[in-house]
């Protein structure tokens, strides 16, 4: 028995050295740099809460890149979590090669995150990219999408909804436990395919319509590679997201410190915003054997 024991802790070791190492040892160092004036070159400074002072009394581009950030994932949150049930939705049907249309849809999701793809989207909708060239051959002027302010944002929001993949598995799998009886009843009651979805569909799947929510609510406030090969933060700073803003303060001005405390003052954003979401979900997240679910 202690033989099993042993050999149990060596194959957990690699993955707890992994997380002390890599995560916690990273997490408590970029706090405490975060009250240091640190450039790589000297050793850190000790400036005590003068980062966080700066940072929300004297520095207008972070206000601004923090309401780009807002506005991108008030945009792109429910973009991807919709389009995302919609296609688990469709792809819920029993169809003939099915299986083929649900590999061939998750495929973005797989390539969507890298930088070739982001270069590729940016040749996309360049002046003379492939979308202007249809513009064009539909009778419509061209549009200038990364170099007008107006339309910059839709191209980083487009990429991040175009990264939809894991969310629709997540969902596909959900709607594939909807028991089918209940839709059966719904027929025989004379209730259409829109009430059925949302009458029966939409309740029973809330808690996956809530964890994605939160899952892709952090994933756009992480979002850096569309902003930094698309648009590069343009133009006019109109897609300069806060994580474009802690990559520049960090690794081009050498201003660590600063860095470090803007990223945990991302961190406490997306705390709040997680902890209002869990408080919500009372309101509108069911679960299955919940006594009360109807009175809610």
């Amino acid at each position: 028995m202690y033989d099993d024991k042993k050999t149990g802790f060596l194959f957990v070791l690699p993955f707890v050295l992994g997380v002390l190492l890599f995560k916690l040892f990273p997490f408590i160092t970029s706090l405490a740099l975060s009250f240091t004036q640190f450039d790589i070159i000297d050793p850190p400074v000790w400036v005590g809460l003068q980062n966080y002072r700066e940072l929300f009394g004297d520095d207008p581009l972070f206000r601004q890149s923090l309401g780009v950030t807002l506005w991108f994932a008030v945009l792109a949150v429910p973009l991807r979590v919709g389009f995302a049930l919609f296609v688990a939705h469709v792809l819920n049907y029993k169809l003939r090669g099915i299986n083929f249309f649900r590999a061939a849809f998750y495929l973005p999701s797989i390539l969507g995150g890298s930088i070739a793809v982001a270069v590729l989207w940016r040749f996309i909708f360049s002046k003379y990219g492939l979308v202007n060239l249809v513009l064009v051959k539909l009778g419509f002027e061209p549009v200038a999408w990364l170099a007008d302010e107006r339309y910059s944002m839709w191209t980083i929001v487009l990429l991040f909804t175009w990264q939809f993949g894991s969310a629709c598995v997540i969902f596909l799998a959900a709607l594939q436990n909807v028991p089918q009886s209940l839709y059966e009843a719904a027929e025989c009651d004379g209730a259409s395919r829109w009430q059925q979805f949302w009458r029966i569909t939409v309740p029973l799947i809330t808690p996956v319509i809530f964890f994605n929510l939160i899952m892709q609510m952090v994933h756009a406030f992480q979002e850096f590679n569309g902003p930094y090969m698309i648009t590069e933060g343009g133009p006019l700073s109109s897609t300069y997201v806060l994580a474009l803003y802690i990559y520049d303060q960090s690794f081009r001005f050498f201003n660590l410190g600063y860095g470090a405390a803007l990223s945990w003052v991302l961190l406490a954003l997306v705390a709040g915003l997680s902890a209002i979401s869990f408080w919500s979900s009372k309101y509108w997240v069911f679960y299955a054997g919940e006594k009360d679910a109807g009175k809610r």
